[in-house]
């Protein structure tokens, strides 16, 4: 039995691999520009990550009811969970900003 290449497998990637370099190299020519924008990005991650977390519980809560006793507080627990790590990520993103605003500000 013949074996194949794994090169191959790295065949149908390659179209998004040449789509996303683009923007990844703009962000890294646009300097500390390119810095606020991916905290920009990461504040955006962060808000989607805790709407989706809300989405979710509130889709369980509909369509199956409210829950009772345990089940209730993991499903609470998760939410949480999860809100807390969407403001993590959101002051991350804050975080990079203010680098940002230092180094244009330091540099410049």
């Amino acid at each position: 039995m013949r074996r194949q290449s794994e090169t191959l497998l790295f065949l149908p990637l390659l179209p998004i691999f040449l789509v996303g370099m683009f923007p990844m190299l703009m962000i890294g020519l646009l300097g500390f520009a390119g810095l606020a924008l991916f905290g920009v990005l990461l504040i955006c991650v962060g808000l989607a990550s805790g709407n989706e977390a809300h989405d979710t519980f509130n889709h369980d809560v509909i369509v199956h009811g409210y829950p009772k006793g345990s089940e209730r507080a993991a499903r609470a627990s998760d939410v949480h969970a999860a809100t807390r790590l969407a403001h993590r990520v959101e002051a991350a993103g804050l975080g990079v900003i203010i680098v940002a605003i230092l180094g244009f500000l330091y540099a410049g």
